[in-house]
């Protein structure tokens, strides 16, 4: 009894430490947009969706989970604001063309971002070359509600 006791009680004590844990500089809500080029098979877009940073971890989406044209993007952020994020989701529309490139199909990449405290940039990893095709990545971090603008004074 007295080793459920202790169990329960470095479990309490773990996730309290756990969410007192302080976090990044990058913490916030963000906006993400994100480009791509057209290629062959594949008109050029762009989205532009919420992303958040919590505790140095990226986290975006858009879309319904598993629906076409859903993305979701997961990864940390270095203190040095370096990070490579994973992308993963399903195709949104595409021509009979390559396989890959149907409606519905799944694909996943990576992206090498920067961050500072209040934008960044990513760039698509190309892969081999041959399915990848360029897209870039546009990070905006959100004013905080109620935060004083630098340089106004605080009444």
């Amino acid at each position: 009894m007295r080793m459920k006791r202790l169990v329960c009680l470095v479990a309490a004590c773990a996730t309290t430490l756990w969410s007192q844990a302080p976090g990044s500089h990058f913490d916030g809500t963000w906006t993400t947009t994100m480009s791509c080029e057209a290629s062959t098979y594949m008109p050029a877009y762009q989205w532009t969706f919420q992303s958040t940073i919590d505790h140095g971890v990226f986290h975006g989406q858009h879309g319904e989970e598993g629906g076409p044209g859903y993305l979701v993007i997961d990864g940390p952020i270095n203190p040095d604001g370096s990070a490579k994020l994973h992308a993963k989701g399903t195709v949104q529309a595409g021509k009979a063309g390559l396989v890959t490139q149907l409606k519905g199909n799944k694909y996943d990449y990576n992206i090498e971002a920067k961050f500072t405290d209040t934008t960044g940039t990513g760039t698509r990893d190309k892969g081999v070359g041959i399915l990848g095709r360029p897209c870039d990545f546009t990070f905006t971090k959100k004013a905080e509600t109620g935060a004083v603008p630098a340089g106004a004074a605080a009444q």
